[in-house]
């Protein structure tokens, strides 16, 4: 049985196995099922972003929860990281995401929390795709009521808001924010804006079809324009599902989530925040963000690239603060999940205490040359079955020796193969990455 669960939940194209009518229903039952073995009350809260899959998904998850004696309740659209927040506030034995991040509106995924508000163990990943496998049960011929519950989304609006602590000093500081047409669309303009900003709002008008559409925090080039046209003093770019958040200052530079980790770990050494003096990122943060933190007297420790691997690294050393280069951040002693929104209040409170732009805070932060690849796949067949390609990893290695890193990895969520060289001389690594990814298309693509 092929595995059903990537590193960020369930993710297809909605309509198709395993994002179809049916086997969503089976997972709604055999989640409930599941619950009840746990000795849980099987009370699950479900969220979703703007993508038009989302409502019908909803609806099936409903049925299935419902025919297997179970209540859901439904938050509307809303981050991700909502749903883990209401999930342990409201005591609900598990939180349900409708959601595929920064993948295109065709595309749809589930993503599951636990009591706790954490992804799901992968033992308890394996009891439902086996049920979804099976396929046995069937929906019955009938709509049932989805109407969010307003209070929700309130209840984590007033979460933010106790996070911020420069609400005083907010006025004056303009902002444009690029809501990727996500589910940050209604909350982020008016949070913003409740906290004293002048906030300009772009691509905050959803359809169905338009999230991520040549927005957001994986095309931020347009924020890019708004925020030099305008004099704006920061630009926020959320991808569809708003638990990350990149930036573009005030000089129009766009910044990522390694220039967050480093204010942020900054920040917290200085006040003596950190519950350790290490800081968890993947392997595709900068060797520029390693250096800068060795200089801080901080470590920076590596993992799998997830945000749910950066999370269990961190559990398991005890660190509070950690993050991935694409944006999610983690502060653990607010929050277990990258949540894009918190994320913006945390570097808005720190330019407003130091009185600085967000090019000078960082501004101590010199990444290395990095390229990255993405190279379509047919299957995510192990690198090491072909010689070829680990004879070019190699010469990639050694040819950067000290100087420089390689990471070859599969997607966990699309079908491609993800390249990453970085060095000193950006001509070399340029030429290493194109090298690489070349033999990978050759006997994978």
């Amino acid at each position: 049985m092929s595995k059903l669960f990537g590193t960020d939940g369930i993710r297809a194209i909605a309509g198709q196995y395993p994002l179809d009518h049916q086997t969503i229903f089976v997972l709604g039952k055999a989640l409930v099922e599941m619950l009840q073995d746990e000795s849980l009350p099987p009370r699950v809260v479900i969220g979703r972003d703007t993508r038009e899959s989302g409502l019908w998904i909803e609806k099936m998850l409903f049925l299935g929860i419902q025919a297997g004696g179970g209540e859901a309740v439904s938050a509307g659209v809303i981050p991700t990281s909502a749903v883990s927040f209401l999930t342990r506030k409201h005591r609900f034995s598990s939180g349900i995401v409708i959601s595929a991040s920064h993948n295109p509106y065709q595309d749809n995924g589930i993503k599951i929390f636990s009591p706790l508000g954490l992804k799901i163990p992968e033992k308890w990943e394996a009891r439902l795709e086996k049920a979804m496998a099976s396929g046995k049960a069937r929906p019955e011929r009938k709509s049932p009521g989805v109407s969010p519950d307003p209070t929700l989304l309130e209840d984590y609006e007033r979460f933010l808001a106790t996070k911020f602590r420069g609400r005083a000093k907010g006025k004056g500081l303009r902002l444009v924010i690029d809501c990727a047409n996500g589910a940050s669309s209604a909350i982020a303009p008016r949070l913003f804006s409740e906290l004293g900003f002048e906030v300009t709002a772009i691509h905050c008008r959803p359809n169905g079809k338009n999230i991520n559409l040549g927005c957001g925090s994986l095309h931020p080039e347009g924020l890019v324009r708004k925020v030099v046209a305008d004099g704006a003093d920061l630009g926020i770019a959320f991808d569809g599902d708003s638990d990350r958040a990149i930036w573009v200052d005030e000089k129009g530079t766009v910044l990522n989530g390694d220039h967050t980790l480093f204010v942020q770990a900054s920040d917290m050494k200085e006040k003596n925040l950190l519950r350790r003096s290490q800081v968890v990122a993947t392997t595709m943060s900068n060797m520029g963000l390693e250096k800068a933190l060795r200089e801080m007297g901080l470590e920076l420790v590596r993992t799998r690239v997830g945000d749910r691997y950066v999370l269990e690294k961190m559990l398991e050393i005890g660190s509070n603060l950690g993050g991935e280069q694409s944006g999610h951040t983690i502060f653990l002693d607010d929050c277990p999940t990258g949540d894009g929104l918190l994320t913006s209040l945390r570097m808005l409170d720190v330019m407003l205490e130091r009185g600085a732009s967000l090019s000078e805070l960082a501004s101590g932060l010199h990444p290395f040359p990095q390229v990255l690849c993405n190279v379509p796949v047919k299957e995510k067949k192990d690198f090491s079955l072909f010689p070829e390609i680990l004879d070019v990893m190699e010469e990639v290695r050694q040819t950067l020796a000290d100087t420089g890193r390689l990471d070859v990895r599969y997607s966990g969520t699309e079908p491609v193969a993800r390249v990453m060289v970085e060095g000193e001389d950006e001509t070399l690594v340029e030429g290493l990455a194109r090298r690489m990814a070349g033999v990978i298309a050759k006997y994978l693509g």
